[in-house]
């Protein structure tokens, strides 16, 4: 049993201090989660990799008096990739209701550069199709989960799942497809 799974054991059982111990050990895989779901954000992005994580494990651990409860080492980095969703979904959200336009200036287009960013709409219509693909095949919406917002590679979300490679690599096929058709529409 890895000594993450120990501590998370020790925090289910009431035990705050080993909360503590946690975001030391664990610090390192969140920052690689959040710096793989920042990459698919624009840049100038005012949420920062080490605010996501904080808010996340802040959400993960939860207020005083309430325990978390993870199973093992996987489950506490599967819940951490989908709190770190959620966070950039709400703050996408809130983006999405601000005023419009007031700090922008006119520029002539050709000085306008151009960004490779997930506008918020977009990301709020992946949110909605990948709800839809948690209704018709939990499984499929996980790997998504794992492989597209967490940034894990085949073998990682495989071992996480603990499932083999290949079937990992034909439920990800599968789910892309379906996700394409379903933003299409």
């Amino acid at each position: 049993m890895s000594e993450i799974t120990l501590i998370l054991e020790a925090v289910k059982n009431g035990d705050r201090d080993a909360a503590q111990k946690l975001l030391p050990l664990t610090y390192e895989e969140l920052r690689r989660i959040a710096g793989q779901m920042m990459a698919n954000e624009r840049q100038g992005h005012t949420l920062q990799p080490t605010a996501l994580i904080h808010e996340a494990y802040v959400r993960l651990v939860g207020p005083e008096g309430e325990q978390p409860d993870f199973d093992c080492r996987a489950h506490f980095f599967t819940a951490a990739a989908e709190a770190m969703r959620w966070i950039l979904i709400d703050h996408a959200r809130r983006k999405l209701t601000s005023k419009r336009g007031g700090d922008r200036e006119r520029a002539p287009l050709d000085e306008v550069e151009f960004e490779t960013e997930v506008p918020p709409d977009e990301l709020l219509a992946i949110d909605e199709a990948l709800k839809k693909l948690e209704k018709e095949n939990p499984k499929a919406a996980e790997v998504v989960k794992l492989r597209y917002f967490a940034g894990m590679t085949v073998p990682e979300a495989a071992k996480v799942l603990g499932v083999s490679p290949r079937t990992i690599d034909r439920t990800w096929q599968g789910a892309k497809a379906w996700l394409f058709r379903e933003l299409a529409d």
